[in-house]
């Protein structure tokens, strides 16, 4: 088992696989790492909607149209085994904090009454565990944004408007730069990282 430091440290996006498969019980040992993940009232209001192999260009087919492919700069992202859609559900927060034990809270009156949408704060960090997770397997992982073609896919794929779909996740076998140039660091890699005096405010702003 890698060191943890090593791990986040060592984490990147990826943006070129080979097409070998993720095996189904590898992918649910991440998943399951990322059910760990912290959840208001242990909620655990989000799911993955995941596809596999060939089910993949159900995706691509909604989110980017055949004449774009070709000047795609990813290529090889095209090529990624897997590609799971994390969607947050705020209607179970809504139902947890109507229980008893949570009712005192005010929250289950609906999602307005939250004062930040908990919901959304929970899948990003089962996301950010299962990124992780991903790098300790072995195996190369990007998270990236659903910018064309949402409504598509939603219809494609079945997933219920009440759904907020956090982004996907391409998940897979890395290349390594010798066999996809494109597969080097993106564009923003050599701004340089914030150090932790520059976040840090002790004691107030």
């Amino acid at each position: 088992m890698t060191e943890f430091a090593e791990v986040v440290r060592s984490r990147r996006m990826t943006r070129a696989f080979d097409a070998r498969p993720v095996e189904s019980g590898v992918l649910d040992g991440l998943v399951d790492l990322a059910s760990r993940a912290p959840s208001a009232g242990k909620t655990q209001g989000w799911h993955l909607v995941v596809l596999e192999g060939d089910d993949t260009a159900r995706f691509w087919d909604c989110t980017l149209p055949a004449v774009k492919r070709d000047s795609f700069r990813w290529q090889h992202l095209l090529t990624a085994p897997v590609i799971a859609l994390p969607v947050a559900d705020s209607k179970a927060y809504v139902d947890r904090y109507a229980e008893p034990d949570k009712a005192r809270t005010g929250l289950g009156a609906g999602a307005s009454a939250w004062p930040v949408p908990y919901w959304t704060i929970d899948a990003s960090m089962a996301v950010m565990t299962l990124l992780l997770a991903a790098e300790d397997a072995g195996l190369g992982a990007l998270f990236f944004g659903v910018f064309r073609g949402e409504r598509e896919l939603r219809h494609e794929l079945g997933i219920p408007n009440g759904l907020e779909l956090l982004g996907a996740i391409a998940l897979g076998h890395p290349l390594g730069e010798s066999d996809d140039p494109a597969s080097g660091p993106g564009r923003s890699a050599a701004r340089s990282r914030r150090p932790a005096r520059q976040i840090i405010h002790r004691g107030g702003w």
